[in-house]
């Protein structure tokens, strides 16, 4: 049973308390990266066959599979897909920036340039369910960013195949190739390459421990978005909310994973109570029963702080990946949020909404590095390069400035390397 905490009557240090996941798999992982990185295609087929108990044909999709699994897909889907897709683009295309120019001095142009990577590798976890939503909110920012090539990673079923609906997604987003390979031998390939993968420039998108250590290794011989924890989230509720709603928020998350995070802070006992028994109610009902239940069970928690602008305190000091703002007027406390994944607005906004259809991303910051890191969007996808240009005269105008600076570094080669274009 969820437990509730009174802030004054337990510790701090249990109100912040995080479930820490503490699986070693970096021995491992350094073996399946070393593995696939001497041996290609021919590791990735071992591994693809030893952990996702599949033998496919090819290890990328075909034509004919794409074609195959476009038919198998309920029509009534194909359109919330493209419902889905239509709102992601809407919102991440405010996204783009713009390359700039500076020009007003004499002689004198600076610039930045923003450029997309030219390839990026996503990764759609597998396993206990599909995710065509990753698909949707992986690809579409990175061809808003104009990346040349998408390469969606994802483990195929015994069958050697991809979910039809990974398939559509992936078609509907506008990937270019999908990859039939999970865990960290996927992370291989994409940050490597191999016959049949392409190197790309970063990685991106959640996974399991396996797949977060792999990312976590292979950053620098490529780029990655973020280290992503177990699925988290926080509802800041008053005494006015449903409790039976609440409920069902805060169970949408505990059903991702045994150690996913549900957190509810509130200004009413009363509430707390409610919400207490109204998840006991409606655990029994879910198909995925087992997995909430644990995670409830040992990470959940309903927090009960003294005002909702100490309950406000209290999910910025959490910094979850969804925050849920289950008030009226939720805009009067908005500015207040300062550190949250997403935030949910009023009582009719469930966190699943921005799972699927909203339009926001819904690959966040976890385990609290929502603190200092964002949402997956369009920048992701892009660098940055400056230039400088300036004539002879600008030059000369400053090269003595630019001498002087380096003598203090102890740097004269750099002082000499300015004025020396001023001496002719």
């Amino acid at each position: 049973m969820i437990r509730i905490l009174k802030v004054g009557e337990v510790s701090g240090q249990e109100i912040f308390a995080r479930n820490m996941p503490t699986v070693n798999v970096e021995e491992k992982v350094a073996e399946i990266l070393r593995n696939v990185r001497e041996r290609g295609d021919e590791a990735l087929r071992e591994y693809t066959e030893k952990y996702d108990h599949a033998k496919p044909e090819s290890l990328t999709v075909t034509p004919a599979e794409m074609q195959e699994a476009l038919q198998a897909v309920d029509p009534d889907f194909m359109r919330i897909l493209e419902r889905a897709a239509e709102n992601i683009r809407k919102f991440h295309s405010r996204q783009v920036r713009n390359s700039f120019l500076i020009n007003d001095e004499d002689g004198i142009v600076m610039g930045q340039k923003v450029i997309p990577v030219d390839r990026a590798g996503l990764y759609v976890p597998g396993g206990t369910a599909a995710y065509p939503s990753t698909v949707l909110m992986d690809v579409i920012p990175a061809k808003i960013a104009g990346v040349k090539e998408v390469i969606v990673t994802t483990p195929p079923g015994a069958d050697g195949k991809i979910n039809p609906v990974i398939l559509a997604a992936a078609k509907t987003a506008g990937a270019d190739r999908i990859v039939k390979a999970g865990g960290a031998q996927a992370i291989a390939a994409l940050a490597y390459g191999t016959e049949s993968v392409p190197k790309v420039d970063k990685i991106v998108g959640p996974g399991n421990a396996f797949v977060a250590e792999a990312k976590r290794q292979v950053y620098g011989m490529v780029a990655i978005d973020m280290i992503a924890g177990p699925s988290e989230i926080l509802v800041v509720a008053d005494r006015k909310s449903n409790p039976a709603y609440l409920a069902a928020d805060l169970l949408s998350q505990a059903e991702h994973d045994k150690v996913a995070s549900a957190v509810l802070v509130t200004d009413s006992q009363e509430l707390a109570e409610r919400v207490r028994d109204e998840i006991e109610r409606q655990l029994p009902l879910l198909e995925r029963c087992a997995i909430a239940r644990e995670s409830v069970d040992n990470n959940g928690k309903i927090i009960v702080a003294e005002d909702l602008r100490a309950a406000i305190e209290i999910a910025n000091e959490i910094a979850p990946e969804h925050l849920e703002l289950c008030v009226d007027n939720p805009f009067d406390y908005l500015d207040s949020i300062r550190h949250a994944g997403s935030v949910f607005l009023g009582r009719n906004c469930p966190e699943a909404l921005g799972d699927y259809l909203a339009g926001p991303n819904h690959t966040l910051p976890t385990q609290g590095t929502a603190k200092f890191s964002s949402p997956l969007s369009v920048d992701d996808f892009v660098k940055k390069t400056q230039y400088t240009y300036y004539t002879k005269e600008a030059l000369a105008r400053v090269a003595q400035d630019v001498a002087a600076f380096a003598r203090k570094e102890g740097l004269t080669g750099h002082a000499r390397s300015a004025v020396i274009r001023t001496e002719e």
